[in-house]
Parts: structure tokens; sequence; C-alpha cells
């Protein structure tokens, strides 16, 4: 007779402990008993026992057997993502409370988009970590619509992003940085010098398309459109923007990005932005946080960013 996932689900919250999910991890990524056992500091008779109590409790093989060592089953592939999340949730709660006990200020979790993070953070980060040592700082790439599903979770403290169409409830954006779309080649590009550059000198070039959903892309979908031409396109497209930078460091060729995602390059002087005719404005980025209830951590990060961006604005 087949178990429903409802009494399945009643036996893991009974039962099941963190050892568990910390074996059945290890087994996978290591492939061995005696290596899982090395690594985690236990015999391996307790690395089996463990593994058969799982077993046993979900009624199912989770490993198969051969002399080489183990290999997850798909049962055990579908147990993975959770037994991760839960044991990544559990290191991440255990540094914030070392962290405050032993510094008192607090844990700022923070989700931040490409563009919030080369745009922003890159630069910022290390004076803020200087003004503020003690607060721990937990940062993860994230477009919006990660960030939104941590807001949901809980799991958040604030976001860096493009500004939404619509705020979560409870949340609001305050915009930093203006930012737009710039067209970017390597420092020796035939165009790297011209003073002005029409948009019938970059229709002859060569071009690295952004994914399709892209804001960059649908922006220059419709340049192409608006100044009737069809581009000579590379045909790589890639959501890594380290191969992206790369392929134009070696090549001649030109890609419309976002300021903020190209900064941190612009500022290494690794490649250059084309002096265009017209200015292409794009939404700006800012802060996703709380309306209330916001922490005294998270409240100086984000008032340290605010200060930082309105430093950074004078200077220019």
């Amino acid at each position: 007779m087949s178990i429903s996932a409802k009494v399945l689900l009643n036996r893991l919250m009974a039962k099941a402990r963190f050892r568990h999910f910390e074996v059945l991890v290890r087994l996978t990524e290591l492939g061995s008993v005696k290596r899982t056992a090395d690594s985690i500091g236990m015999t391996q008779p307790g690395v089996t026992q463990l593994l058969a109590d799982l077993e046993e409790l979900l009624e199912v093989k989770l490993f198969h057997r051969h002399a080489r060592g183990v290999m997850p089953t798909q049962a055990c592939q579908d147990l993975l993502p959770m037994a991760r999340q839960c044991l990544l949730g559990l290191s991440t709660s255990a540094e914030a409370i070392a962290d405050r006990s032993t510094l008192g200020q607090g844990v700022v979790r923070i989700k931040a988009s490409t563009a919030g993070i080369n745009g922003l953070l890159v630069e910022a980060l290390p004076a803020l970590n200087e003004k503020f040592p003690g607060i721990q700082l937990h940062i993860h790439e994230a477009e919006l619509n990660e960030q939104f599903a941590s807001i949901s979770n809980g799991d958040m403290e604030l976001g860096v992003c493009r500004q939404p169409a619509q705020c979560p409830a409870g949340w609001q954006f305050q915009a930093l940085m203006a930012d737009e779309f710039v067209v970017v080649c390597n420092t020796t590009h035939r165009l790297a010098t011209k003073s002005k550059v029409t948009w019938k000198d970059l229709s002859q070039e060569t071009w690295v398309l952004s994914p399709i959903g892209s804001a960059a892309r649908e922006k220059f979908e419709a340049l192409s459109e608006l100044h009737k031409f069809t581009p000579n396109t590379c045909h790589v497209i890639t959501r890594v923007s380290s191969m992206t930078w790369a392929m134009m460091q070696q090549r001649p060729l030109l890609t419309l990005v976002p300021a903020s995602v190209f900064q941190q390059l612009k500022n290494a002087k690794q490649l250059t932005t084309l002096q265009l005719k017209e200015k292409l404005p794009f939404d700006p980025l800012g802060l996703l946080l709380p309306e209330k209830d916001i922490s005294i951590a998270t409240q100086s990060v984000a008032s340290f960013l605010e200060n930082y961006c309105k430093q950074a604005l004078r200077k220019k």
C-alpha cells in the first residue's frame, strides 16, 4: 500500500533530525560512507544507521550501493532541496545569533540585483563595513521577483534593486541612484574615440545581445526598430556577465546595458562607453525596505547607503 504525503510529513516532523539531513546531503556530495563520516565527525556505522533510520521513516530507498560507494536514487533527489534549505537556514540562524550575542549590533540580510551589486554595493560596502563593523551583512544576489519571494518568506531585511511597478504590502521603495542605458565596447574599438556616435554608426557593428526578457534586450530591440536597422549579432547569449565582458575585451563588439551593471568594469577601465548623441534614461536603483518595525541595524545600513549615494552625486 502506498503511503500518503501527509503521513510522510508527519513522520518527518516528529522523528527526523538535522543530522539525518546532513548525512543525506554529504552522502550525495561525497558518494562514500567513509568520506561522509570523516567530514562530519561520525563513525561509519553511525552514518549507516542514520541513513537506515531515514529510509525506514520514509519507506523508500535513498541510495544505490555499489563497489565504489553510493549513488542517490530519485527519491533522494526529491528530498535534497528541502534538506539543503533546512541546513542553510540552520547555519544562517546560528551565524546571526552568534553575531548578535558577541557584537550586539545585529544582522541585516540583503538581497541585491546584479545592477544593485555592481552599481552600488561593490563601491559602498568597504566603507559601510568600516563604519559599522558590528553589523553582520548577509548579501545574496537576487533579482526583483526573488526579492519579493524573500519578503514573503521573511528572510530579507533590505533589498537593493530597480524601482518596481508596485511594492509588496508593508514595504516601500527609496530611490537612490539615477540610471541609464549605455553602449559598451573595448577601449580599442574604432568608435571608442569618436566624440559623437550616431545610430548609423552603430548599425554597422556587431552586437552581443542580452537575454530575451531582460530590460536591456527590450530597449535594444525598440531602438533598432526606431532607427530602422537589423543588427549583426554575435550568436552567444548568456546571463553570465563575466562571459560577456571577457568576449568584449577580446573582440570589437558592442552591447547595450544599464550603466549601473557596467560601473565596476568602467572604474577598472577594462571597457568603455561610447559617446551617444542622446541619453537613454532607465528606472532608478534604490532600496526596498519595510515601512515600519525596521531594526536599528537595517536603518543604519539604509541611511548609510542613502548618504553614500548623495555624496557620490555631489562629486560628479
